[in-house]
């Protein structure tokens, strides 16, 4: 019998450092690289990029994933 897909993700974001550690300074900006939000998220980058950009109303007029 296999893992339930909410352990599975548990266990996935147990592996995951820190959102912290995951914050990089690029020129004087926070930034995160579009593939941690998505291993957070537990999708592919593709799937986070094509949300995001669906959803453009959502974000701040600052955000930017790319």
């Amino acid at each position: 019998m296999g893992l339930s897909r909410s352990v599975k993700k548990a266990r996935s974001l147990q592996s995951l450092p820190p959102i912290q550690e995951l914050i990089h300074d690029v020129r004087g900006r926070r930034v995160l690289l579009d593939a941690d939000p998505a291993a957070i998220y537990g999708v592919t980058t593709a799937a986070l990029n094509q949300a995001v950009k669906r959803n453009e109303a959502r974000f701040p007029a600052d955000f930017c994933l790319r």
